[in-house]
């Protein structure tokens, strides 16, 4: 079969992984990537002190980017908004395109006052003490009182670095709230395991004889939370100075209150019961509502597929074919409701397809299955015309953007290496674009 061509646009691990799966079935593949590093959430996701796990996957990723028929395009956004659109890729004429960019909306509850200052989404404010630009210089202040809307493993990341590892001053009590009981936690006991010391154990009892009634109402007895979803009670330990972590179950914010200064400074929560729903439990307000002081809130809900990305969007995903006949290959095809039929050639992999749906194993699962339908989908049609890597080059250089090759971005890997040896920090990133982009210019390798 004749090499054909295809954009993969996103260079987080779904990206990644589908272009070397397209890449090694004898394909050209051109990556089109936001940032100018890539790695996505393997590298901006992932928490900082992991520096084994980010290493390995980095190791990884940069093997896809050797293989000779791989080119990369760092610091191009492609999106309404963007220099480089959809219909822009459209024109220079690939056989394929795959999407790849991850969920980078932001998902919260749609409360009056989510827009006063202090109130975060998770995934920006990973962004940020991961150093992703330009978060990494933006204002993500927090204070003494900090709410964390959410029971999963991002909740537990957030906490950690709050509680830990945060500079400067720690806040006094980072609450997590969450709209229903003790046994529907999502976190991982060996994630929870790094901030079990600040565990407050005395309020956590308080609060779980606060919720024991509506709990026993659908058969859950607070007794059996420490065997089966809170094994750390079993320990006293005192929460370590001067932070600590507590609990607030059954409680669904509503409305967030700010100060004359314009800051978070009270929550409005609707207190819950719970109620079955089907072989699960769901929360229902009570009627009763209290207010709590928080003076910074994080919504760790989840993300939901970015809008102005270009692609049919509705219920916070990019439409996929609905046709039931081949389900596996409808769930990657773009399909287009105006128009009735599937975008031909468009496919979506990892969480661009399913929003936070798993970590970095099944974003590499997720796009190594849709890659058995493009390439099924290249077999059987005659190959276009596309854009030569040179002439693509120039077409983006011509959209006033600064791109990166992955030649450079190897430069770049070298420049943080020196520069992070000088000064003790394994994890050194440049903070700002602008740095990246000087440090690549000017480096040169020790001799």
């Amino acid at each position: 079969m004749e090499p054909k061509t295809v954009f993969v646009v996103g260079a987080g691990p779904a990206g990644l992984f589908a272009a070397r799966k397209i890449a090694a079935a004898g394909h050209h593949v051109s990556i089109f990537n936001r940032d100018i590093r890539p790695g996505g959430l393997a590298e901006y996701g992932i928490y900082p002190v992991k520096h084994h796990m980010k290493s390995g996957l980095r190791k990884q990723f940069t093997k896809i980017l050797s293989m000779p028929n791989v080119d990369y395009y760092g610091n191009i956004a492609v999106s309404e908004q963007s220099p480089l659109t959809i219909s822009a890729l459209a024109e220079w004429r690939p056989d394929a395109v795959v999407f790849a960019v991850g969920a980078q909306g932001t998902k919260k509850l749609g409360m009056a006052g989510e827009d006063s200052r202090g109130v975060y989404s998770a995934k920006d404010f990973v962004y940020h003490y991961n150093g992703l630009p330009p978060f990494s210089t933006q204002d993500f202040s927090t204070g003494r009182r900090v709410a964390i809307i959410g029971m999963g493993n991002v909740m537990v990341d957030i906490a950690r670095w709050l509680l830990i590892d945060q500079p400067g001053e720690k806040p006094e009590e980072v609450a997590v709230i969450a709209r229903r009981g003790p046994f529907e936690v999502k976190f991982d006991n060996k994630e929870f395991d790094e901030v079990e010391a600040f565990l407050d154990r005395k309020l956590f009892r308080g609060e779980l004889a606060r919720v024991a009634e509506p709990l026993k109402a659908v058969g859950q007895d607070i007794a059996e939370v420490q065997e089966k979803t809170f094994p750390w009670l079993k320990s006293e330990a005192a929460p370590p100075h001067p932070g600590k972590l507590t609990f607030r179950f059954l409680s669904s914010p509503t409305a967030i209150v700010p100060s004359s200064s314009g800051r978070i400074e009270r929550v409005k929560v609707a207190e819950n019961i719970l109620v079955f729903s089907g072989d699960s439990t769901k929360p229902k307000p009570s009627g009763r509502e209290t207010e709590l002081p928080f003076d910074t809130l994080i919504f760790a809900i989840g993300d939901v597929a970015d809008p102005s990305l270009g692609l049919p969007y509705a219920k916070n995903s990019y439409v996929t074919n609905p046709d039931t006949s081949d389900p596996n290959r409808a769930a990657y095809e773009v399909f287009d409701p105006a128009s009735g039929k599937p975008l031909e050639g468009i496919y979506v992999v990892g969480w661009a397809r399913k929003a936070s749906e798993g970590l970095v194993g099944k974003a590499r699962f997720d796009a190594e299955h849709g890659c058995d339908h493009v390439l099924k989908y290249l077999e059987g049609k005659p190959k276009k015309v596309s854009l030569l890597s040179a002439e693509i080059l120039r077409e983006l250089s011509a959209r006033e953007n600064a791109i990166v090759s992955k030649d450079q971005v190897i430069r770049l890997q070298q420049a943080e290496a020196q520069k992070g040896a000088l000064v003790n920090n394994p994890e050194f990133r440049f903070p700002t674009n602008a740095e990246m982009l000087e440090a690549i210019e000017v480096f040169e390798p020790a001799h």
